[in-house]
């Protein structure tokens, strides 16, 4: 045996010939039969919990359970790592900030396709499945759309066999807990790492060291080159924790590697002991805030440089832990760009072309042409973003103080290019300006998607209409530029967490009709047409429906308590609080129908369940005084008797990947209502989609695609289009004229300032009032009375029920589209450049008895 020691995170190949016996791995780490199973949970429960049946608590059987099943993915995970890294194989490194995991438990037993016998197991043990995956607390470690996003795509990537690792923050305090309290959100402490967390396994020999702040020195190599040295005044150390992320139904584990931010010392000893306790850890404290909460206000100075220092720690991490990966099985770096595929999720990683070529030049060096050339062919880029303030700049003086070698390389990165835009644009001064990587003016900016186009071999957008708008107007100069890197890819949902888990039900009803290959080829959905015109099928899809609507029911009056009709049209928005979005057009609309029976209480209404879930960022003030606002609605319209009950008004806190899998198959009426050209894609539309809801919507995002594929006659379209929008904005948009000519919104507009929804703080809505009748920025009076229309023929449709089961038939028969399997092929196809890798297990058999393993001796 070679005793030869080495460093646990060296960046030098291993060269060794450690032989390690034959690995017989037992039943009960690995068995799938109901009696090893039993054994292994009541094994976990002992030995690791440390309990038995008369000391447990509920959470220490869901945790018995949750490392039950983790046993069994552990083979798969080794053998998955083991086989990428002999066969030198190219893989995928996803750079996201975000990663909306949501329950793992409930997920890993559907991908190991274990669930019925572990319910059964557990079932035979006294406890309820159910029951221990409703404890499982929710990694917050997402805000919306881009973190799910993000965990749909590592679910395809799993499934596809496709290399990947997911590279992110492992936040110790997620997204916040949302609470309402006297109708207002109020942020509470998302502690979802309190009782640890049994899916994480701890990787400190892989902890690297990432420099802040300082300053830069030249000097001349061996070789009497020209180089720079960053002398920082700062280290903070970066520790992997992985978490495994199965395929369904196949041998593929990939990772999610997130990494925890610790102090180079984290106790002085000297100054503890001179007395200045407090002092004694102040690095450490520093430090840990890094990777303490997802997203902190960046309202102050102190927020933007945690934003950055945040952004900077996970992609430096990431780029050594890959360049580390690499050299361990090659020796210079001709290949890297061969062997590695790194895509940044947004901007906010988007600070790894600069970190990539400081690591190429300074560590390794390299000169400035190859490694660009590297780094250019490494780096895609997907915006998800048509929103100036989403496109990040950073003041030039905070990169100085905090990266100041970067800001030196951003520089020489400008310079090269604006001589290429001189070349191919003589003369245009303007252009060079817009381009710039610098933005000029009273105080420097560095422009993060500027960088992000520049570094990157590919530019995608996530619709058909983002893509386009992306060229067309938010990155026109980049696409004229360099056309042949802009493409689409539309966005997905993996229909293992948003059908299959959400919808057992419908799934199994599915199956039934068409077999289970809709399962990892969603489109064979569409063989479901020929059953929209089935009685008997169209009553169980109803029944299922129902089904659930009244389990919401149920749900609402314990959280909410609040009466609901489950037979009254389920009309839903849930999704992140952003004007944009215009949850605010769907109060006015409320507003509306509430006017009418005011007006005329024994008016004929369809009953309507109106239903708000999403989170406000902190430090936003206005989405925050929307949610007050529906809130303020609610408590009035709820309880007036002339409404009768006829409209409910519910706002549900704590919007999250598990309440999404409640609410998503209980609604009949999809929300969707962006103004157009504003929503890169939205994938909330999707999940309603499959699960058979109408959609009411613009033609924006993602929604003009669903529209084109479900058909025009089975979704709601209103308003303006982006090219109407942007005409009516450059001719001079005033809202007052809206105000003034439309007799119904001008009655809406005067009932929220006259304070009759919040009489004890009459004035607490003028500022929306002030927002609309004076600026109007997302155009609701322009859209209002098309919306209003809309609404009034969705409750004529839905008055229909035979014609309204068959359009929601169709719409889930036609989303095939939609699956995230679908965009990651493309990824792959288009952009990566990468191929499945079938994991073969040796021996592996199940049978009655267990599963069991055997491998011949490892050779490291």
């Amino acid at each position: 045996m070679n005793n030869q020691v080495f460093e646990p995170n060296s960046d030098q190949p291993i060269q060794s010939n450690v032989c390690l016996p034959e690995i017989k791995v037992e039943d009960d780490r690995t068995g799938m039969t109901v009696e090893t199973l039993k054994r292994a949970f009541a094994d976990n429960l002992y030995y690791i919990q440390g309990k038995n049946e008369f000391l447990a608590t509920p959470y220490d059987y869901y945790m018995a359970l949750a490392y039950t099943v983790r046993d069994r993915l552990l083979h798969r995970w080794i053998n998955t790592a083991t086989t990428y890294l002999q066969k030198e194989v190219k893989t995928v490194y996803y750079l996201s900030a975000e990663f909306l995991m949501g329950r793992q438990l409930s997920n890993n037993l559907l991908n190991l396709n274990m669930y019925d016998r572990v319910c059964q197991a557990l079932e035979e043990s006294g406890l309820k499945l159910d029951d221990l995956i409703a404890l499982e607390p929710e990694p917050g470690l997402g805000n919306g759309g881009l973190g799910r996003l993000a965990a749909c795509f590592l679910d395809s990537l799993a499934t596809l066999e496709i290399p990947a690792v997911g590279y992110g923050i492992r936040y110790e305090f997620g997204i916040f807990d949302q609470r309402i309290e006297e109708g207002a959100q109020v942020e509470h402490p998302d502690k979802w790492l309190r009782f640890g967390n049994p899916w994480e396994i701890r990787r400190p020999e892989l902890t690297v060291t990432v420099k802040l702040g300082g300053h830069t020195e030249g000097y001349h190599d061996e070789k009497g080159q020209y180089r720079v040295r960053w002398i920082p005044d700062r280290k903070v150390l970066g520790t992997p924790y992985d978490t495994p992320v199965p395929g369904y139904h196949n041998n593929t584990v990939n990772s999610l590697r997130l990494w925890r931010a610790g102090a180079s010392e984290e106790f002085n000893f000297q100054v503890f002991d001179s007395g200045d306790y407090s002092g004694a850890v102040t690095d450490k404290i520093f430090s840990e805030n890094i990777s303490k909460v997802l997203y902190p206000n960046d309202n102050t100075s102190q927020g933007q440089q945690l934003r950055l220092e945040q952004q900077y720690f996970f992609v430096s991490c990431s780029l050594q832990d890959i360049i580390n990966t690499y050299r361990r099985t090659h020796r210079n770096f001709d290949q890297f760009h061969e062997k590695v595929a790194i895509q940044l999720n947004d901007t906010h990683p988007s600070i790894g072309i600069a970190e990539l070529m400081r690591l190429l030049i300074d560590k390794y060096k390299l000169g400035w042409n190859r490694a660009w050339y590297i780094t250019k062919h490494t780096f895609g880029y997907t915006n998800h973003t048509l929103l100036s303030e989403a496109l990040e700049r950073w003041h030039v003086r905070l990169f100085e103080r905090l990266l100041p070698r970067h800001l030196e390389i951003i520089y020489e990165i400008n310079h090269r290019f604006l001589e290429q835009v001189k070349v191919k644009y003589p003369g245009d001064g303007e252009r060079l300006q817009r381009m710039s990587l610098i933005e000029e003016g009273g105080e420097k900016f560095v422009r993060m998607a500027h960088l992000a186009c520049v570094g990157s071999h590919s530019i995608n957008g996530v619709a058909a209409l983002h893509t386009e708008l992306l060229k067309e107007r938010v990155l026109h100069d980049f696409y004229e530029m360099f056309p042949e890197r802009f493409n689409n890819k539309t966005n997905g949902i993996t229909p293992r967490r948003w059908l299959l888990l959400s919808n057992p039900q419908l799934s199994n009803l599915i199956t039934e009709k068409i077999g289970d290959s809709w399962v990892t080829h969603l489109q064979d959905l569409q063989k479901l047409e020929a059953f929209a015109d089935d009685p008997e099928f169209r009553q169980r899809f109803a029944t299922i429906k129902q089904q659930h609507k009244q389990e919401l029911v149920d749900y609402i009056l314990l959280f909410n308590d609040v009466e609901v009709d489950p037979n009254s049209l389920f009309d839903v928005q849930v999704k992140r609080l952003h004007e944009y979005k215009r949850q605010l057009l769907d109060v006015l609309y409320i507003i509306t129908l509430y006017n009418r029976i005011k007006r005329n209480p024994g008016i004929e209404i369809l009953p309507r369940t109106f239903i708000f879930a999403g989170k406000a960022a902190p430090g936003y003030y206005m989405a925050k005084l929307v949610i007050r606002l529906i809130n303020a609605v609610a408590k009035v319209v709820n309880n007036d008797p002339d409404v009768a009950g006829r409209i409910k008004v519910v706002f549900m806190e704590g919007f999250s990947v598990s309440l999404g899998q409640k609410i998503y198959p209980a609604a009949n009426l999809s929300e969707q209502i962006s103004m157009a050209g504003k929503e890169a894609s939205g994938t909330g539309n999707m999940k309603f989609a499959l699960n058979g809801a109408l959609t009411i919507g613009t033609l924006d995002g993602a929604n003009i695609e669903i529209r084109e594929a479900v058909g025009a006659d089975n979704f709601f379209l209103f308003g303006l289009t982006a090219q109407e929008v942007y005409d009516l904005k450059s001719r001079g948009y005033n809202p007052m004229d809206y105000y003034h000519s439309n007799a119904q919104l001008k009655e809406v507009i005067d009932r929220i300032a006259s304070g009759e929804f919040c009489p004890e703080h009459p004035d607490l809505f003028k500022p929306i009032v002030d927002s609309l009748l004076y600026k109007d920025e997302y155009l609701l009076f322009a859209d209002y009375q098309s919306y209003i229309d809309c609404q009034d023929r969705v409750s004529h449709a839905y008055r229909d029920q035979e014609n309204w089961i068959r359009m929601s038939i169709l719409n889930t028969a036609r989303t095939g589209k939609f699956s995230s399997d679908r965009t990651i092929r493309e990824y792959c196809q288009d952009i990566w450049q990468v191929e499945p890798i079938t994991i073969d297990i040796e021996e592996y058999v199940q049978e009655e008895a267990g599963l069991k393993v055997t491998k011949p001796p490892l050779h490291i």
